[in-house]
């Protein structure tokens, strides 16, 4: 089976986030669905890193490894990054354009894309190898020229 592009799964995944996102603002207030959200995407995410490092080459992760998963994230376009720095220690890049963004924009989740995208990124790591650890000032998705990803190795 071919595995989607991220960008697509992510499509997919919010027509159906945001009509229970909508309802569960109306039932629970915007606080506690955003909360509710949140938990649920971040648990997403770590049992994705998982699902990743058991595919790992002999099920052991490394920065190399880690970096070669990126292409799921940029693929068909879907971020442009400068990337600054790449080593066994080290990924350091910007994205400067982010159409999962453009995308969450584009179908009026804007507000909380970064619930469904942002908070992934370093939670991932969690599950795939958690002596990977993100840092990041600033995104797209918040209103930013360019979104900050410095990953660092401390295994």
């Amino acid at each position: 089976m071919t595995e989607l592009p991220t960008l697509i799964k992510r499509k997919l995944q919010a027509q159906v986030i945001g009509p229970i996102y909508a309802e569960m603002v109306e039932q629970l207030g915007e606080q506690r669905a955003g909360e509710i959200l949140d938990s649920a995407i971040k648990k997403a995410a770590i049992a994705e890193g998982k699902s990743f490092a058991d595919k790992a080459p002999g099920g052991v992760t490394s920065m190399a490894d880690f970096i070669k998963l990126y292409e799921n994230w940029t693929a068909d376009g879907a971020l442009e990054i400068d990337v600054l720095k790449s080593d066994d220690k080290t990924f350091d890049f910007n994205v400067t354009r982010c159409k999962y963004a453009e995308t969450y924009r584009e179908m009026g989740l804007g507000k909380i894309g970064h619930l469904m995208s942002c908070n992934r990124d370093g939670t991932f790591c969690e599950g795939y190898d958690p002596n990977i650890k993100l840092e990041r000032a600033q995104t797209i998705m918040g209103g930013a020229s360019c979104c900050t990803f410095r990953y660092r190795y401390e295994g």
